[in-house]
């Protein structure tokens, strides 16, 4: 018999190329699902999420054995607001529809939600429990991606996480703390940010791909988890830690185009629920996780 085989849809984004490494070394035939055509890409097959067609002939071609579901629209200010919808919403549907219709049925299904879900909470840390209160189309979009999967919950064994903020070497600087770490590798003396006291749980997507590949291993269906530190960081702190890893204090300047009105205060997660299943989990404190980036390796 081969290799089991994983369809990772966004495996050439930056968490996935994480996840994917995490899969090989676990025994796993990891399949791509890309929406365009890459020559120097062996691994992955072309579809667009949003051709139905298109979707359902790659799940029949590939017939994976798992399911991991990353690929989404995942920046916040993104200006596209209607494609936001489409990909995170209708791109989940038609996937969800391809794999429960294929012969061969998954034997997990984990889709990729965010904690941006629960909104302008006053709870914390946050439980899986805490109402959902979603303050971004983002977060609408993500939170009618888990509604609508609840239709097919008994078609396929379904997971969903719900990752906390996290960050690694690879993540775009257009992610605040990639931005950060970016201005002080290159020793700029002014970085330009909007408000530096709100509070995030900063995880490392190091950490972040072994819990999924935990979770395949694991397979605990039906089931809804987030994925943090349960310790919460200001902006503030992340420059504090860059200018002892960097050696020099730069000057920031509050620019009020960054600052959002709805902007979440605080967002710091529990994660009791997924270390109940999956036992205690590595969590790289934020200190290690900027000096990786800031080394750049």
């Amino acid at each position: 018999m081969g290799r089991p085989r994983a369809l990772l849809t966004g495996r050439n984004g930056f968490t996935g190329r994480y996840v994917a490494r995490e899969l090989e070394a676990a025994g796993y035939e990891v399949v791509g699902l890309s929406d365009r055509q890459d020559p120097a890409d062996m691994g992955s097959i072309t579809a667009n999420l949003l051709d139905r067609e298109a979707v359902h002939a790659a799940v029949a071609a590939v017939q994976p054995d798992v399911v991991l579901h990353l690929a989404a629209i995942s920046f916040v200010a993104y200006g596209d607001v209607d494609e936001i919808y489409r990909v995170n919403v209708v791109g989940t549907r038609n996937l969800l529809d391809a794999l429960a219709s294929a012969p061969k049925s998954p034997q997990l299904v984990v889709l990729a939600s965010s904690a941006n879900v629960y909104g302008n909470t006053d709870v914390e840390p946050i439980t899986e429990a805490t109402p959902l209160t979603p303050e971004n189309d983002y977060a609408v979009s993500k939170c009618a991606m888990e509604y609508m999967a609840r239709l097919w919950i008994g078609k396929l064994p379904i997971v969903i996480t719900r990752p906390f903020n996290y960050t690694g070497v690879g993540q775009s600087e257009q992610f605040l703390i990639p931005k950060i770490v970016a201005h002080f590798r290159r020793g700029e003396r002014v970085i330009e940010l909007g408000n530096t006291q709100v509070v995030r749980d900063f995880g490392d997507v190091r950490d972040v791909a072994a819990i999924y590949a935990s979770l395949i291993r694991s397979r605990p269906v039906n089931k809804v988890f987030n994925i943090c530190t349960g310790v919460g960081h200001s902006l503030g702190d992340v420059l504090d830690m860059m200018c002892e890893i960097a050696g020099y204090r730069m000057e920031v300047r509050v620019n009020p185009q960054f600052v959002r009105a709805n902007e979440v205060a605080r967002l710091v997660g529990s994660n009791a629920g997924i270390h109940g299943v999956l036992g205690m989990v590595t969590a790289r404190s934020l200190r290690e996780t900027l000096a990786w980036m800031y080394a750049g390796d």
